[in-house]
């Protein structure tokens, strides 16, 4: 399937893990940036975007949402350009605070740079970037005070992490028991169909114009997160240690118990769904990933593949 066409003023930076898509969108002599990637990725985060540059400035950075690999380039980038810092306004007090484990950093065992936001964003204000008039829209569910930015007229939709070609991001509030993560993610879903989109740009992976298809496929994941809770569980658990691994490239095997039983996002994933206890939970995990071509065994440790 060939890529879709998008306008001149936007160019999108397809990331592999660990860092989310960033997205440039040109105005003459300046330029706006959504979302800034993982902390490790952030001096080419910065070399990317100074190329893309030409030389513009870049006046506005603006998050979608509070996850490490959309935040993580934040701190980096204001320095390197002097860019001010849009947040969504339900994550502007965590960042003032530097709560780790609001950001979920602590949670679930990532990392972060402390940065310093300048205004917020509300579901319903709009702005203009790339020469294009966006609206700010809720997204709650992978992240409950998430935002998508829909752009009617090019029927355009940065969707964050709310809206993937195969699904959508971990649920962490259903999964720790913080907030109805499940039944915010079906309301996202019916007001992001309910839009008129003829291009998506996700937060992971390539734009896509199958939106009916990507829509269907979200609703399916959903239905089999509601029917299972665990499949939820074991989902999130996977993911994030997947993510863990891809950052420190090398996880001893015997300290794997001990980081599943003190990462609050994995204790409470299994004491609220799985039961297993943390060696259990690591056998199994290791077990998963190696099926997954994600990771293999070497002398004791655990390493990315």
């Amino acid at each position: 399937m060939s890529a879709p066409r998008l306008p001149s003023t936007l160019r999108v930076f397809e990331r592999g893990w660990l860092s989310a898509n960033n997205v440039l969108l040109v105005d003459g002599d300046e330029a706006t940036l959504i979302d800034s990637g993982y902390l490790s990725h952030a001096p080419q985060t910065v070399a990317l975007v100074a190329d893309a540059l030409g030389g513009r400035q870049l006046a506005r950075l603006i998050n979608t949402h509070s996850h490490s690999d959309h935040i993580g380039g934040n701190a980096a980038l204001q320095r390197a350009f002097g860019c001010a810092i849009s947040v969504p306004a339900g994550m502007a007090a965590a960042v003032e605070n530097w709560d780790e484990a609001a950001l979920l950093l602590s949670t679930a065992g990532q990392a972060g740079e402390r940065f310093r936001h300048d205004d917020v964003l509300t579901a319903g204000d709009g702005f203009v970037a790339g020469e294009l008039a966006w609206q700010a829209l809720a997204a709650p569910g992978h992240d409950m005070d998430a935002l998508v930015f829909y752009n009617p007229e090019q029927r355009l939709l940065i969707s964050g992490d709310a809206l993937w070609r195969d699904g959508f991001g971990i649920l962490f509030a259903e999964v720790l028991g913080t907030d109805d993560g499940l039944g915010a993610t079906r309301r996202t879903l019916e007001a992001i169909g309910r839009l008129a989109v003829d291009v998506v740009i996700p937060g992971h992976g390539a734009p896509f114009a199958d939106f009916d298809d990507a829509m269907a496929r979200a609703y399916a994941r959903l239905r089999a997160f509601e029917a299972d809770g665990a499949r939820m569980a074991r989902n999130a658990i996977r993911a994030c240690v997947a993510f863990d691994l891809l950052a420190r490239r090398r996880l001893k095997l015997d300290e794997l118990p001990r980081l599943l039983a003190e990462t609050p996002l994995y204790r409470e994933a299994d004491r609220r769904f799985l039961g297993l206890g943390a060696e259990a939970l690591a056998d199994w995990l290791v077990g998963e990933l190696e099926r997954a071509g994600l990771a293999r065994r070497e002398g004791g440790a655990l390493l990315a593949v």
